[in-house]
């Protein structure tokens, strides 16, 4: 069920076994664990400790955490992207009439990542939404919020490591099942951003797709060779 990978243990099974997975669970938070945030957790211990909870459940989002899967000879079953996760607790939430929240992005594109998510599940409880652009620390009014509307699934689309410690800060006392961090997933829902033609995801190059069309993106994927020879001297040791 899980692949070790260096100090983290990556789900290695499929995206249907991950749905029946998470069900076991009272509340479960779920990382896309691409080698740039896996990376980033070695170094920061607040990050760390989150990833490596009972309730959470890393998922292998990204051609480099699978390659660490194989050079650990374990290999995960398939590459588990975030935002096709998220889509399909999306059509959970409305085949089973349960509602998801949304924070994260700016508000246009919020609305429109709500709007397009709407149209396409026309049965969809979007309970509540709000933009990325608060105080970690002074938003009680949200909390509040998302207590009274008691979603099933928070996704939280901020970036990591600011997703991440919005939901370490207050997992415990929100009433949702899934808490989610979905990085930039509300711009691809929202139509700003288009994903990879699926032969380019079919061959593991979503990420020269994304670079290409965001080159700031090219030095974010120094973290790839690093994580990479980490998982090879780990290894090794």
């Amino acid at each position: 069920m899980f692949t070790r990978i260096l100090q983290y243990n990556v789900f290695n099974g499929t995206l249907k076994e991950l749905m029946n997975y998470i069900e076991k669970f009272n509340k479960v938070n779920i990382i896309s664990g691409n080698p740039e945030v896996l990376y980033n957790g070695l170094n920061n211990p607040l990050l760390f400790n989150n990833f490596t909870g009972d309730n959470s459940i890393i998922i292998p989002d990204g051609v480099g955490t699978v390659v660490a899967s194989k050079v650990v000879k374990n290999p995960v079953k398939e590459k588990i992207a975030g935002i096709e996760l998220m889509e399909e607790i999306v059509k959970k939430c409305q085949r089973e009439s349960k509602s998801i929240y949304l924070i994260g992005a700016k508000q246009e594109i919020l609305d429109a990542c709500v709007e397009k998510l709407q149209s396409k599940y026309t049965k969809l409880n979007i309970s509540g939404s709000r933009n990325g652009y608060f105080d970690l620390n002074n938003c009680s009014d949200l909390i509040d919020d998302i207590k009274a509307k008691k979603p099933y699934a928070l996704f939280i689309a901020m970036g990591s490591p600011r997703q991440d410690s919005f939901i370490i800060k207050n997992m415990d006392q929100l009433p949702c099942k899934i808490f989610m961090g979905v990085g930039g997933s509300f711009d691809v829902f929202s139509g700003k951003v288009k994903r990879a033609p699926a032969w380019m995801i079919s061959l593991g190059l979503e990420w020269l797709y994304r670079v290409i069309k965001e080159p700031f993106r090219i030095k974010r994927l120094v973290s790839i060779p690093k994580f990479l020879l980490k998982v090879l001297k780990y290894k090794n040791e």
